[in-house]
């Protein structure tokens, strides 16, 4: 299931979970609304994973480096470890993500 939280509280959640796949999209966004059904299936494929959604506001994506929506941030024990620019197919979000917990 995938989780949406703002900026404040997912300092915590990278910091409290081995896995976190954080989506930076925004409403007005019309890539992020389609592809919001494939973050969503991956994310009921791997309940192991904590899959975060965050709307993104002036500061949060300037402070990751994140200059198009949708990215998705891979965090391992707090880490960035991996970045998907775009509405990438599920097969490659699901690979990714099977690299990670390979």
């Amino acid at each position: 299931m995938a989780l949406e939280f703002s900026e404040p509280e997912f300092a915590g959640i990278i910091e409290n979970n081995e896995l976190v796949i954080l989506d930076f999209w925004a409403e007005w966004c019309g890539p992020c609304k389609a592809y919001g059904p494939v973050f969503k299936r991956v994310s009921e494929d791997h309940p192991e994973v904590v899959f975060a959604k965050i709307d993104t506001n002036p500061s949060t994506p300037m402070k990751y480096g994140v200059r198009s929506i949708p990215t998705l941030l891979v965090f391992k024990n707090g880490e960035v470890v991996d970045k998907i620019v775009g509405a990438v197919p599920k097969t490659t979000l699901a690979d990714k993500l099977n690299n990670q917990l390979g």
